[in-house]
């Protein structure tokens, strides 16, 4: 099964607080939360993986 990880915006000029990317199996093994942007404030750099 592909994991989920859960993402936080660190920008703080935007309003999304958290959202989840669900991978597939077609994504490269490599794929990270470092290859996506922020759906709201549309941030690259300002994205980190929440871990508990």
């Amino acid at each position: 099964m592909p994991k989920t990880v859960e993402v936080a915006c660190t920008n703080d000029a935007c309003e999304l607080d958290m959202f989840e990317l669900h991978y597939t199996y077609d994504m490269p093994a490599s794929t990270t939360v470092a290859d996506f942007v922020c759906p709201y404030c549309q941030q690259g750099d300002s994205l980190e993986e929440i871990t508990v």
